[in-house]
């Protein structure tokens, strides 16, 4: 039995360490050549291959760099708060009370992937422009007598894009986690007394946080790198760190530099990414 238990697992490793050694190379050597690329200087038209860190120091003591990365952190915390907050309530209505109708919801949750990323946040622009659809409403229901001036072009406008462009990236894996709950357990609470918040916190809660977890981190993390969004309706007052990478790489044509700010952004992402984790198991073990 072992021993054909080790075949399978050899087997096994074969017909997938192909296709893992080609992911891990795709992603292991880009990402080689960009640390690499950061200890490098940028000398008008040529690279000065000597290493050091000159990138990183100016990272450190140009403000403007931090400043936004720290939006970027802020205005990624915001969508995924705001979209995980958003998304329990949907995906706990599905998988609770779907029926047979689960499948349509998903189906539906999925419509948005059918159009391009750029038109719908293009569509924002239309809806929360100085003569969008959101004013022109307001004002045609004398909500408002001036059309309203902080919803586009502004930290807001990208987090609200945000939000809606990554909706169903938040339901799905929530859903999954609530689909795994024993409704045995529910059943019991509710013949030891417990009401529907109490089982709320003390079953579906803890269970789903996997999913709640999952579904922040899935937002959180590429959000923070977002390029097109910020520069379709971020204005000013919205672009990201991502915005300046691209900039360094284009127009400012210093790569080294950009290549600095981009290994700068993944360590940050990275270090807060295990943070959620950590805090999350710290969560569970309470819970235990």
């Amino acid at each position: 039995m072992a021993l054909l238990f080790n075949k399978e697992s050899s087997s096994g490793l074969k017909l997938v360490s192909a296709p893992f050694g080609f992911s891990l190379l795709l992603l292991a050597v880009p990402l080689s050549l960009m640390v690499l690329l950061s200890f490098w200087t940028q000398d008008y038209l040529t690279l000065d291959r000597t290493l050091t860190l000159n990138n990183y120091r100016e990272i450190g003591s140009h403000p403007v760099y931090a400043l936004l990365m720290k939006r970027s952190v802020i205005i990624s915390l915001m969508v995924t708060t705001i979209t995980v907050a958003l998304a329990f309530p949907m995906a706990y209505y599905i998988s609770f009370y779907g029926g047979k109708r689960k499948a349509l919801w998903l189906f539906l949750i999925t419509i948005p992937f059918w159009t391009s990323y750029l038109l719908r946040i293009f569509m924002w622009k239309i809806i929360l422009g100085y003569n969008g659809v959101l004013n022109s409403t307001l004002q045609g229901l004398s909500f408002i007598d001036e059309p309203l001036t902080f919803i586009l072009y502004n930290s807001n406008a990208v987090v609200i894009a945000l939000a809606h462009a990554w909706a169903p990236f938040a339901i799905l894996p929530i859903f999954v986690a609530l689909e795994k709950i024993d409704r045995s357990l529910l059943e019991a609470a509710h013949d030891l007394g417990d009401g529907p918040v109490r089982r709320f916190f003390r079953i579906t809660l803890p269970l789903a946080a996997p999913g709640i977890i999952a579904s922040a981190l899935i937002i959180f993390i590429p959000t923070v790198g977002d390029y097109i969004t910020p520069k379709m309706v971020g204005g000013t007052d919205g672009l990201m760190i991502a915005n300046m990478i691209q900039v360094q790489f284009s127009k400012a044509n210093n790569a080294p530099l950009g290549a600095a700010l981009a290994v700068t952004s993944m360590v940050m992402v990275g270090l807060i990414a295990l943070g959620f984790v950590f805090l999350n198991r710290r969560w569970l073990r309470r819970q235990a």
